[in-house]
């Protein structure tokens, strides 16, 4: 009779009651032990029941901080006589095999299994009140304590404290007063820039520039299509054009190296980023939307799993309601991204039980690869200085890409000449085979952020088909000849196509691993991507670059140089033709004396 009543009863009072018995059980003192499968008794073990099985690494520093709460789990469940739920383990720095069998990509990783299948892999964050959670939701309710005999299910009522009304409406004054609306481009049309013009433009920010020639054709090319962009961001963002043949020294000083150039100015502290992807109207928008729009967005906790579903990286502010000024902070910090990643902010109180955050700090959480586990946390002081400001924008712009990501035009930028110069695990691969080399990539790349957490490495891969000869002639790759794998610093234009064992590197954790660790402690020798004479080239011409530079910065100063140096060279003639004419002098008369 009890059983038929307890079947009958709801399925939110079954579990409401499984997570109060859970919670309300006594801790025994004595160190549980903790069951460790192997592939000789795994698949007996989780054939029968429901199976929570942890996959570690004891290397893995994820790992290391998770196992307190693991035994404190194993010790809750140990302790109750029917759970209804089975917790294990699998080392797999020992049985590797098995975890590959498995599907894991990264540790710790928890699967669930029932009756020996596969259900599905855990992947919210490793907080005990979120583990707890998720295991009553999945145990058998034939665990549950026995409730009384009626004739009518009780009713339980969970009732979460809303946030206070008043500091939500604070919260959201103090962002819109963090980001200030203004009205761009009145007219919808190309504001033309001239030496006398363009700085102020710059300072205003939120300017996406075109830097042509009237004999180019390119640019003409171009032309209707940045007129039409112009249009369509009207009150949104300032089209405007250099004509770089009527100003040359404008164009120099600014770098631009050919024709068209396109380049997005984020403001006067904000700094620069150059467009490098395709040009038409609907690519030029789309990058002209990203890097110009709310450099911070409110996010709400019910919205939190379709966010990280939709970026591939982004970053996440919690702040507490009386930190009016955070916001403000992390949005002057957050324009250095150029909107790439979004940043997000909230100070809802479950995205901080979420993310088990205490209520009164402040963090910023890089998310990445669509993980709900966050990649790297920043903790933000409670008085902040401009060097706090600094390490900031440098944790930013470190932490922006995600783990892994295919290389192509879009993308080159981003990660190959990327602020914090990344070492670059690039695996090339024909089309035929791109798409299981991705696969690989990003579950090596899995691996070394959980065991690592470096957020100097970015895995790529490459169709090597496509981009063939880029790749022979830069890493010497060749396209068909399968999986090819190398360690790029691009930052230097060296790469290392053999790990510390002097093995060519493979797609594989072990050779992978190796390599990145020998270039990071210079134990492996490198190549250069250019020969002798391209280098010395490159070399020359940074040199006359950087004397070009200095002088359209400071030409007074170049004139007092070429001055002072035309003085110098004068009086050294002048000491030397003088010293000539006495030797000469002196030796003429004595051959006129007899001795």
């Amino acid at each position: 009779m009890r059983l038929a009543n307890l079947l009958r009863l709801p399925s939110s009072l079954l579990l409401a009651s499984l997570t109060l018995a859970i919670a309300a059980l006594p801790v025994s003192s004595d160190e549980v032990e903790l069951l460790v499968l192997t592939p000789d008794d795994f698949d007996k073990t989780v054939a029968s029941g429901v199976w929570f099985v942890e996959h570690f690494s004891p290397y893995c520093g994820h790992c290391r901080n998770f196992m307190p709460t693991w035994k404190n789990i194993v010790q809750e469940i140990a302790n109750m006589s029917d759970p209804g739920i089975h917790l294990a383990q699998v080392n797999c720095a020992v049985h590797g095999d098995l975890c590959k069998a498995n599907g894991v990509d990264g540790y710790p990783q928890m699967n669930l299994y029932r009756d020996g299948k596969f259900v599905e892999t855990y992947r919210e964050a490793r907080s005990h009140e979120l583990v707890t959670s998720y295991l009553s939701k999945h145990a058998e309710p034939t665990s549950l304590p026995a409730l009384p005999e009626t004739t009518e299910a009780p009713v339980v009522t969970a009732v979460s404290a809303p946030e206070p009304q008043l500091k939500v409406q604070e919260h959201r004054e103090a962002y819109k007063s963090a980001v200030p609306a203004k009205d761009l481009n009145p007219d919808g049309k190309v504001l033309v820039l001239d030496d006398k013009t363009f700085q102020s433009a710059v300072d205003e920010g939120h300017l996406f520039v075109k830097f042509y020639a009237p004999w180019c054709g390119h640019c003409k090319k171009l032309a209707p299509i940045w007129a039409q962009l112009a249009e369509q961001l009207q009150h949104k963002l300032t089209i405007a054009e250099v004509n770089c043949e009527a100003y040359d020294s404008l164009c120099r000083a600014e770098g631009v190296p050919g024709f068209p150039q396109l380049v997005y100015y984020g403001g006067k502290d904000a700094g620069k980023v150059e467009y490098t992807s395709g040009r038409k109207l609907d690519q030029l928008k789309a990058f002209a939307e990203k890097v110009s729009g709310p450099p911070i967005q409110e996010l709400y906790y019910e919205d939190l799993s379709a966010r990280i579903a939709e970026y591939p990286a982004m970053y996440l502010l919690l702040h507490p309601y009386s930190d009016k000024d955070i916001v403000s902070d992390v949005v002057e910090a957050a324009q250095a991204l150029f909107g790439s990643p979004p940043v997000f902010t909230s100070a809802s109180p479950q995205l901080f039980e979420h993310f088990n955050v205490q209520s009164d700090s402040a963090v910023v959480l890089a998310l990445k690869d669509h993980d709900a586990i966050p990649a790297a946390v920043y903790r933000l002081p409670a008085t902040r200085s401009a060097n706090d400001k600094d390490a900031l924008v440098n944790w930013l712009l470190k932490n922006r890409l995600p783990t892994s990501m295919e290389l192509d035009s879009d993308t080159f930028q981003d990660v190959m000449n990327a602020p914090h110069k990344p070492l670059v695990v690039l695996a090339a691969a024909p089309a035929a085979e791109l798409q299981a080399t991705a696969a690989e990539v990003q579950r090596i790349a899995r691996q070394w952020r959980n065991a690592k957490s470096g957020a100097g490495v970015t895995f790529v891969w490459m169709d090597a088909g496509k981009w063939g000869k880029w790749l022979k002639s830069m890493y010497g790759v060749k396209p068909d000849n399968g999986p090819q794998v190398v360690v790029a610093d691009h930052s230097r234009l060296v790469y290392y196509d053999v790990d510390q064992y002097g093995e060519k590197i493979q797609l594989t954790t072990t050779s992978v691993f190796s390599a990145v660790q020998g270039a990071q402690a210079a134990t492996i020798a490198y190549k250069h991507s250019e020969n002798i004479v391209e280098r010395l080239a490159r070399y020359l011409n940074n040199k006359l670059t950087s004397i070009e530079s200095f002088v359209l910065l400071y030409p007074w100063r170049t004139l007092s140089f070429i001055v002072l140096g035309i003085l110098v060279v004068f009086f050294i003639a002048r000491r030397i033709l003088s010293s000539d004419f006495e030797a000469g002098h002196g030796a003429y008369r004595k051959s006129d004396r007899l001795d």
